[in-house]
C-alpha cells in the first residue's frame, strides 16, 4: 500500500513538473512572439527614419545640382549645362510631398519642411531670373545677376541649415529607435536563452525521472517475474502434490473396494454353495416327473450362477493383476485398439484424428491388457458421440519423462457428479452397461504404475489423459 501511495506521489510530482515547464515555455513563447513583433515594428521605424534622412539629403542635393547646372551654363555659355537644373525642378516637387508624407507625425518637422519648400521655390526663382537676364544680355554677367547669385547663396545656406536641423532631429529619433531596437533584441535573446534553459531543465528532469522510474520499473518487473516464477513453481508443486494425493486416494479407494469385493465374495459364495448343494439334493430326492419343481430348481441354479459370475467380474476388476511386460510402441497399441473398434467407428461414422509423436520412446506394459484398457476408453468415447458428427482425437507425446496419451471426444460430456463416480464399480448411465469397464481400465493402468484422469464439461466433450513410465 505504501508503495502505491509513493508511486502516486511520484506521478503527481512528475505531472506538476511537466505542467509547470509547459506553462513556462508557453509564456516564454508568447513573450518571444510579442518582443519579436516589437523588434520588427522598431526595425520598420528605423528603416523609415533612415529613408527620411536620405531623402532630405537628396532634397538638398537637388538644390546643389540646380546651382551647379546654372554655374556650368554661365561659365560655358551652353544651355546643355542647364539639364541638371531642369531635372532638379522636375524631381523637387514629388520629393517634397514624399518627405511631407513621411514626417506627417511630427509638426516641427512639417513646419521646417514648409520653410525648406519656400526656400527651394525662392532659390529656383533666383536661378530662373538669372538665366533669363544672362541670356538676354548676350551671356554677359551683370550686377543684377551677381545680386541673384549672392541672394541665392544666402538662400542656399539657409536651406542647408534647415535640412541639417531636420536630419539631426531624425538622427536623434534614429538613435532612440536604435537603442529601443537593441533593448528589445537583448530582451528577445534573454527570453530565448531562458526558454532554452527551461527546455534543458525539462529534458534533464524528464531524463532523470525516466531513468529513476525505469530503474524502479525494471526492479519491480524483476521482482514480479521472480514472484511469478515462484508462484508457478509452487502451483506446479501443489498440482503435482494434488495429483499424487488424488492418485494415492484412488489407490486407497481401489484397494478398499477390492477388500470389500473380496469380503462380499467370500460371504456370498459360501451361502451360494450351500444353496447349490441343497438344490442338487432336492433334485435327487424329488420325483423327476414333477416338471414344475424342476423349473424352480433351474431358476435357482441359473440365478445362483449369475450371482457367482458378477462376483467373479467384480473381483477381477478390483484386484491387482499379474503382468507379462514387454517394450512396445504406444502408437502401435493405439492403432491395434482402434482396429478392434473399427466396426463401431464405421457404424457411427466417427472421424478419427491421430496426432502421434513419431519419436516417442517405447513403454513397458502387458500388451494385451493395455489394448483392453485403450479399447474401453475408445468405446466409451464412441458411445458418447452423436452419430455422423463425432470426432475422436488421439494424441501422444512425452512430458516430464513420461509417455502421455490423450483420447478426446466431442460428445455430450459429463457433470462433476458423474466424473467423481466414473471409475466406481457398477456405476453406469448406459442402458446395457455393467459399470465395470472403466473400473477394469483403471485397474489395468494402475497395475502398470500408470495414471488415468478425466476432464469433461457438459456439452463440451470428454478427454481421458493416461500416463506411463517409459521403458
Amino acid at each position: 500500500m505504501k508503495r502505491i501511495i509513493k508511486k502516486f506521489r511520484i506521478d503527481k510530482r512528475i505531472r506538476a513538473g511537466y505542467g509547470s515547464a509547459f506553462l513556462i515555455l508557453l509564456i516564454s513563447y508568447l513573450i518571444t512572439l510579442y518582443v519579436n513583433r516589437q523588434v520588427l515594428e522598431q526595425s520598420k521605424l528605423i528603416e523609415h527614419t533612415n529613408k527620411v534622412i536620405h531623402n532630405l539629403e537628396d532634397f538638398l542635393s537637388l538644390m546643389k545640382d540646380a546651382e551647379l547646372g546654372f554655374r556650368g551654363f554661365v561659365i560655358n555659355k551652353d544651355k546643355s549645362f542647364l539639364t541638371p537644373y531642369y531635372q532638379s525642378r522636375v524631381k523637387a516637387g514629388p520629393l517634397f510631398y514624399d518627405l511631407l508624407t513621411q514626417i506627417i507625425n511630427s509638426k516641427t518637422q512639417r513646419d521646417m519642411m514648409q520653410q525648406a519648400k519656400k526656400l527651394m521655390d525662392r532659390k529656383y526663382d533666383f536661378l530662373n531670373s538669372a538665366i533669363v537676364q544672362f541670356t538676354e544680355n548676350d551671356y554677359r554677367l551683370t550686377d543684377s545677376i551677381l545680386q541673384y547669385e549672392k541672394e541665392g547663396k544666402a538662400n542656399m545656406d539657409s536651406l542647408g541649415i534647415i535640412i541639417k536641423m531636420m536630419q539631426d532631429s531624425e538622427r536623434d529619433i534614429l538613435d532612440k529607435r536604435s537603442y529601443d531596437l537593441q533593448s528589445r533584441h537583448h530582451l528577445l535573446n534573454t527570453v530565448v536563452i531562458v526558454s532554452l534553459i527551461v527546455a534543458l531543465l525539462l529534458f534533464v528532469f524528464g531524463f532523470v525521472t525516466y531513468v529513476t522510474e525505469n530503474r524502479a520499473r525494471r526492479l519491480a518487473d524483476r521482482r514480479a517475474e521472480t514472484y511469478r516464477q515462484e508462484l508457478e513453481e509452487r502451483v506446479k508443486q501443489l498440482d503435482k502434490a494434488n495429483k499424487e494425493l488424488l492418485e494415492m486416494r484412488r489407490m486407497e479407494k481401489f484397494a478398499a473396494t477390492g477388500r470389500i469385493a473380496r469380503t462380499i465374495a467370500h460371504e456370498v459364495r459360501n451361502p451360494l454353495t450351500n444353496i447349490n448343494l441343497s438344490v442338487d439334493q432336492l433334485r435327487t430326492e424329488t420325483d423327476p416327473d414333477e416338471e414344475n419343481r424342476n423349473i424352480f430348481y433351474d431358476m435357482i441354479t441359473r440365478n445362483s450362477h449369475r450371482i457367482n459370475v458378477l462376483i467373479t467380474e467384480l473381483l477381477d476388476s478390483t484386484k491387482f493383476i499379474e503382468l507379462t511386460a514387454e517394450a512396445v510402441s504406444v502408437n502401435d497399441l493405439l492403432d491395434e485398439a482402434l482396429q478392434l473398434a473399427k466396426d463401431r467407428v464405421t457404424l457411427n461414422n466417427i472421424k478419427v484424428i491421430k496426432n502421434y509423436d513419431r519419436d516417442i520412446c517405447n513403454i513397458s506394459v502387458d500388451k494385451e491388457k493395455i489394448k483392453i484398457a485403450f479399447l474401453n476408453v475408445i468405446v466409451n468415447a464412441i458411445e458418447a458421440m452423436e452419430t455422423g458428427k463425432g470426432i475422436l482425437t488421439i494424441l501422444t507425446y512425452g512430458e516430464n519423462h513420461k509417455c502421455m496419451i490423450e483420447i478426446e471426444d466431442n460428445g455430450s460430456g459429463m457433470d462433476s457428479e458423474t466424473l467423481n463416480k466414473l471409475f466406481e464399480p457398477y456405476y453406469s448411465k448406459k442402458a446395457k452397461g455393467t459399470g465395470l469397464g472403466l473400473t477394469n481400465t483403471e485397474n489395468i493402468i494402475l497395475s502398470h504404475k500408470g495414471n488415468i484422469s478425466v476432464e469433461s464439461e457438459p456439452g463440451k466433450g470428454t478427454r481421458f489423459i493416461i500416463s506411463f513410465n517409459f521403458a
